[in-house]
């Protein structure tokens, strides 16, 4: 009887006043315990107030409904079809509603329909993978921010195809808890490919060059995203597949795997392109100068002539490899982090130059400008180390008992009294010319 009387009185009311009756009945029907006759009554009320003309009404059902799991679903579904900012309510947070519903529901929905949907506090794989696909950027800045969103690797490397030079989608991926090497390496690659294109456009340089700058980030960066995956994993495997697909599993960026020490990334390649088993690959790959491994590298269809290069850069790496970590020296105490190693890319070079092949010209060439880049790097790394130390002394502190033109040399620091413009460093310049000339 008092359901009957709710539609009669909503049939003269405002829509204001609609929409806080509504809301009563819909918590009566939730919380208050009705008879079935009065309940299946109140249902069917609710239902009349789906076509309501006003939208306060419609939005008030909805936020009562939202996160309610004894709503009716037939309601819930209904409004969830309402438009954006009505429906934006139930497919946010109603549990009712499944992933087919959710996937009808972004297939007609607007922007701010879709990016409800991908807020959720979860949302299946397959509802990500439709977003990936058809949302627009703000609803895959949504998803992307979404750390309750079970995002797969191929939604992720899709979203970053549709929208990788948008700054703010590639950050908010970034930002996830976690993120796979693939996707990571796809967001580097779109950054270095943006920054190339603004950099031409700009006349900053040519395009030869930003090409050249282009690739060689693109490489960088997927020397220390494997770096930081283990030596031979599902996620390096994963690397190495989308490094082939998208065009970068190039001759050049399997040689850098081992110049940089990223042995596991080097297996997960020659895997990828053979089709061959990861432990066969791996027992091979320990006998460089065998008929197996020159066999295995010819079926990944690697430059026969740069053959010579990967023998010398694997022979190399494994005598580094079998040093114990104190007789390494510090310029290799962060080898691991990507970076290319000097001692290998001089190995590599030198076997290349003492081959004497018109076909390695190319090679050549390319591994001079990999021993300047890892050269520039060993530098950096040896200043910064000495910076951290803060420079304790250029020259020995002199032992009681030593020669006397060593000892000779506590006078003249001591007549050295002025520092340096800029610093508080006090170098005997005296002492440092006899340690350069005895060595």
């Amino acid at each position: 009887m008092i359901v009957r009387k709710f539609i009669l009185w909503s049939e003269n009311a405002s829509a204001s006043a609609r929409a806080d009756g509504v809301s009563a009945l819909a918590r009566a029907y939730l919380y208050s315990d009705m008879e079935a006759e009065e309940r299946a009554e109140a249902e069917q009320a609710l239902h009349a107030m789906l076509d309501d003309p006003s939208p306060l009404v419609r939005r008030a059902l909805a936020e009562s409904f939202a996160g309610a799991t004894d709503a009716p679903p037939a309601i819930v579904v209904g409004l969830a079809l309402d438009q954006s900012d009505i429906a934006s309510v139930v497919l946010t947070r109603s549990p009712l509603l499944t992933d087919a519903q959710l996937l009808d529901c972004a297939a007609i929905g607007d922007a701010n329909a879709q990016a409800a949907i991908a807020l959720r506090p979860e949302l299946s794989p397959s509802v990500c993978a439709a977003l990936a696909e058809i949302a627009p950027r703000e609803a895959l800045i949504a998803l992307a921010v979404n750390e309750g969103a079970n995002l797969p690797e191929f939604a992720m490397r899709r979203m970053v195809e549709r929208f990788g030079e948008d700054a703010e989608l590639r950050e908010a991926l970034l930002g996830r808890a976690w993120i796979p090497a693939s996707a990571r390496a796809a967001i580097a690659a779109a950054a270095a490919g943006q920054l190339a294109r603004h950099a031409v456009a700009r006349n900053w340089i040519s395009l030869a060059r930003s090409e050249r700058v282009a690739k060689d980030s693109r490489e960088r960066a997927a020397m220390i995203i494997a770096a930081g995956c283990a030596a031979f994993s599902e996620e390096t495997a994963a690397l190495a597949a989308y490094l082939r697909v998208s065009g970068q599993l190039t001759a050049s960026l399997t040689l850098r795997a081992l110049l940089c020490g990223q042995s596991g990334l080097f297996a997960a390649t020659l895997a990828e392109l053979t089709g061959m088993g990861p432990r066969r690959v791996d027992g091979i790959i320990r006998e460089p100068a065998s008929n197996a491994f020159a066999a295995l590298y010819a079926r990944a269809g690697l430059p026969a002539p740069m053959l010579v290069a990967f023998r010398a850069a694997l022979t190399a790496l494994a005598v580094l490899t079998a040093l114990a970590p104190g007789a390494r020296g510090a310029r290799e105490d962060a080898a691991e982090d990507g970076a290319l190693r000097l001692p290998l890319v001089q190995a590599v070079l030198a076997e290349c130059e003492a081959a004497r092949d018109e076909k390695l010209g190319v090679l050549i060439a390319l591994l001079r400008r990999l021993e300047t880049d890892a050269a520039r790097v060993s530098s950096s790394r040896s200043l910064a180390r000495m910076r951290a130390e803060g420079f304790n002394s250029f020259a020995p502190p002199v032992a009681v008992g030593e020669p006397a033109d060593r000892q000779e040399i506590a006078p003249q620091v001591e007549r050295m009294t002025e520092p340096l413009a800029e610093t508080d460093i006090v170098v005997d310049l005296a002492a440092l010319e006899k340690e350069l000339m005895a060595a």
